[in-house]
């Protein structure tokens, strides 16, 4: 039998109306959806009797919907929406009448090591600072470990195992492992002490993004960085002070004082932070975990591999024969030259193209958005609302849209630093091939027989070069701000010593 993945159990309340051929339906398509039926009884009748007026055409079936997602306070309304869609499937008459969450969550018992206590003069307890030294250190450990409260430890430590094993009496005794030494604390179930965790780093992390957006803003914005990252603090160190469930409000507090010290630490004295560069990691961060919830919520391997597969290799295709010049392109538009005239090899083009992709690779930032949503139960996201198509493309659209902004704009940043190299009579930067480079031109006929596009050529003068395209030298004119085209037959390029100097 294979086993249904899944993350939330709700016991659910399900009304079914009809004919008797209609409930059999129903109870095969719960079994179809893996929902087992817990109970089942016409309506006023059973625990119904007195709460719902009996109906011969109507009978109740406690379900318990099984599905994917967080469990929070909209988590009951989605196994609500799951038989909604169920009976819109189907095309039966279902209702919801009363959901319950199932709550499995497992409780952190304390771990125990037992050891002996021969060595004891009292066998009850230790005596004397050695002693108690040694058995905390685990020199008299047995190697048998028990798990529960104290007492529960130690009976436990003393009950006989399977195969012959005897009970020792009074000759053992527990130590707890690990020592926390805060024994009056009592932690959370173990999801919760996760969701409560994650709750903690999350409000940590948003105080630090503040701090790096508030390095960057000026004026009023300042305030309003400020105001988000006080109350972003405030809330983390809320959550801290109720990590515990009982106990441990102080200790916490120091916890959560030490986490946002962290934090702001590496916010505020890390170099090199961008709120651009900040967007850009946080994109990239969230893209693969979206994904893996949007992924784990198909039910089988095929669906995956049909939806995700042809589309995949279609994009791969498309972008390593198409997308290679595209930088290039945008590179030289900003410097009104063409890919022609830029000539850049094949490989170069390649790793252009390989940049783009990793711009394009968080185009799946979207359905990334996509599956958080639908791990988070948002109603947009709810089975057969109408708008999740269209949400879901205006979401890719936006997400593309920013994405080509991105590309745009690292041509346009290189663009930029290449016309403020040749202003400052300064080496420029490569971009992906293109190595523009100080030269001196020597015309070899004389200089009013020049045949020149965009301007006349200064033989005492530096021109930045981006190489010669045909029987053309590619210059760039500060005078201008545009390309300076000169014959290649008609001058001579030798490099100049220093761009800041005359041409000798």
């Amino acid at each position: 039998m294979v086993r249904r993945r899944y993350d939330q159990r709700v016991l659910t309340l399900v009304e079914v109306r009809g004919e008797a051929r209609d409930f059999e339906q129903a109870k095969a398509e719960f079994a179809l959806q893996g929902w087992p039926v817990v109970e089942e009884f016409g309506r006023g009748e059973g625990p119904s009797a007195g709460v719902l007026t009996p109906d011969p055409r109507s009978r109740l079936y406690w379900v318990e919907i099984r599905f994917f997602g967080a469990r929070g306070g909209r988590t009951e309304r989605a196994a609500g929406w799951r038989v909604r869609g169920l009976a819109k499937a189907a095309v039966l008459e279902m209702y919801v009448r009363r959901t319950r969450l199932v709550d499995p969550d497992r409780e952190l018992l304390e771990e125990y090591r037992s050891h002996t206590t021969a060595h004891r003069r009292d066998p009850r307890r230790a005596t004397g600072r050695r002693a108690r030294a040694l058995e905390g250190w685990g020199h008299y450990d047995t190697g048998s470990v028990a798990l529960g409260t104290p007492s529960e430890a130690r009976r436990l430590a003393r009950m006989p195992t399977p195969g012959g094993g005897a009970a020792a009496g009074a000759d053992l005794d527990v130590r707890m492992s690990p020592r926390r030494g805060l024994r009056r604390i009592e932690l959370p179930r173990e999801e919760e002490l996760t969701r409560r965790l994650a709750v903690l780093i999350g409000w940590s992390l948003g105080m630090a993004c503040a701090v790096v957006f508030l390095k960057e803003a000026g004026g009023p914005a300042r305030w309003l960085w400020i105001a988000v990252g006080c109350a972003c603090l405030a809330r983390a160190l809320l959550v801290a002070t109720r990590f515990y469930e009982a106990g441990g409000r102080l200790f916490g507090f120091s916890c959560g004082c030490l986490t946002a010290l962290l934090f702001l630490v590496l916010a505020y004295w890390a170099p090199g932070w961008t709120p651009a560069q900040l967007l850009l990691c946080a994109g990239m961060a969230v893209t693969p975990v979206g994904i893996w919830l949007l992924v784990r919520q198909w039910t089988t391997w095929s669906e995956w591999l049909t939806a995700t597969v042809p589309l995949a290799v279609t994009l791969a295709t498309g972008l390593v024969v198409a997308s290679g010049s595209v930088l290039h392109g945008l590179y030289g538009d900003g410097l009104d030259l063409t890919q022609e005239e830029l000539d850049v090899p094949g490989l170069w083009q390649v790793a252009a193209g390989l940049k783009l992709i990793t711009y394009l690779a968080l185009g799946l930032l979207g359905p990334a958005l996509w599956g958080i949503a639908k791990h988070l139960h948002l109603a947009f996201t709810r089975p057969g609302e109408y708008l999740n198509a269209i949400i879901y493309v205006l979401l890719y659209v936006l997400v593309l849209a920013s994405l080509a902004g991105l590309a745009a704009d690292n041509a346009a940043r290189a663009v930029a630093r290449t016309k403020a190299a040749a202003e400052q009579r300064r080496e420029a930067p490569p971009y992906f091939g293109v190595r523009p480079e100080w030269v001196c031109v020597r015309p070899t006929v004389p200089t009013a027989e020049l045949n020149s596009e965009g301007g006349l050529v200064d033989p005492r003068r530096p021109y930045l070069s981006f190489g010669t395209a045909g029987d053309t030298v590619l210059l760039w004119n500060t005078d201008t701000g545009a390309p300076l085209k000169q014959r290649s037959d008609q001058v001579r390029l030798e490099p100049a010593k220093d761009p800041a100097r005359p041409c000798p």
